[in-house]
């Protein structure tokens, strides 16, 4: 159905990546500075955790997505999971942040790794249907583009105020002061985050519905491995992103061993986040109009690579610089964020028409396994 979706529905789509990046915000601005300089984990121990967890995230998606397939309500088949799923994603939230401070290392270890598994299997069970409710909204184009770009931006105001609401209260605190700040604010963003994802349940709709049988396991990988697009989309989002979380994950180490100022973290974080987001939102349209969403996708990632590099090779000697070249490289991120959701749509359906197999939650499952490992 071409169905023209309206504001509403599209902010009240847009809450949900408000609440999923609860979680993938806070992983990627603050988790490793609280398993090293709050938690007393290790940071080999810490880094080595994050990368081989990616593993099982790796399976996590594909579970997810074979879960979402066979999965047809009188609600839909993407919506019930942000309704049911969102509790234990909120709840695993908290204890992630909540690793006890007078355990043993090895004990601290093993909670994180049992915690940070919980969340991201809980991740996959509702970001992979999120994110494929989108095919099921619409298929107009022009509402698909609006469903990505409100995505983009919810997703770059979550990281920017995130970094405003948490980032001063842990300037210049010690690591006993930072386990209260980070107890208070997993709690909040829990609750906040199912009240979110209630709103986004609520405001949308499955207008687009196919009643059929579940493909094998079998068909569905070969079904995946003839869409060719869906992996250029994937190494293109993965090479963007890793970009991205290099620089996020970085920055408050940064500011604090070489700024020696915390209170920069926020405007790192502001100048990454919003001005992209500003700047790209009115010109993507026209963009994707005149050259079609690939080439400005090409477009947006040169820019944001070169922004990248000209911030790594300045950033120590001169701050004001570093600032232009992040802002450089944010635009180049909003245009290739907003338009990396329309894409992903499109994928789904140019795999229907090349196989006749249609596999929302599994296409969706791969391309959210590429974005967890950026």
């Amino acid at each position: 159905m071409n169905q023209q979706l309206s504001w509403r529905t599209i902010v009240g789509y847009s809450l949900g990546d408000v609440a999923n990046n609860f979680a993938f915000a806070m992983g990627a601005l603050f988790l490793l500075s609280y398993y090293t300089d709050v938690a007393g984990v290790g940071a080999a121990a810490a880094g080595t955790m994050l990368l081989l967890v990616r593993v099982f995230d790796a399976f996590a998606d594909v579970f997810a997505g074979r879960v979402v397939d066979s999965v047809n309500t009188r609600w839909g088949k993407f919506r019930p999971f942000l309704l049911f799923g969102t509790a234990p994603l909120m709840i695993f939230i908290v204890l992630v942040f909540w690793v006890p401070t007078d355990w043993s290392h090895g004990s601290k270890v093993v909670y994180a790794y049992l915690t940070y598994m919980g969340l991201g299997l809980c991740y996959s069970l509702v970001n992979i249907p999120y994110g494929s409710l989108a095919t099921a909204m619409t298929q107009q184009p022009q509402s698909r583009a609006r469903l990505g770009a409100a995505r983009g931006i919810a997703a770059s105001l979550t990281f920017v105020c995130l970094a405003f609401l948490i980032g001063p209260s842990i300037k210049n605190s010690s690591p006993e002061e930072m386990v209260s700040v980070y107890h208070f604010w997993t709690i909040v963003l829990a609750i906040a985050g199912m009240v979110l994802y209630f709103i986004c349940f609520k405001s949308t709709r499955e207008n687009v519905v196919r009643i059929v049988a579940q493909p094998s396991l079998n068909i569905s990988l070969q079904t995946l491995k003839r869409n060719r697009p869906l992996f250029m989309l994937c190494i293109g989002a993965l090479c963007v992103l890793i970009s991205t979380f290099a620089v996020s994950a970085s920055s408050l180490f940064y500011v604090r061993y070489v700024l020696n100022d915390t209170g920069l973290f926020t405007v790192l974080v502001l100048v990454q986040n919003l001005v992209g987001t500003v700047a790209s939102a009115p010109l993507v349209p026209g963009m994707v109009a005149r050259i079609g969403k690939k080439n400005t996708f090409l477009i947006g990632a040169l820019l944001g690579t070169c922004g990248y590099l000209l911030f790594f090779w300045v950033s120590v000697w001169s701050l004001p610089v570093a600032l232009v070249a992040l802002a450089i490289a944010s635009i180049g991120q909003g245009v290739t964020m907003t338009v990396m959701w329309a894409l992903e749509a499109d994928t789904v359906e140019y795999g229907e028409y090349l196989t006749g197999v249609r596999i929302e939650g599994l296409t969706y499952s791969l391309f959210s396994f590429t974005r967890k490992c950026g």
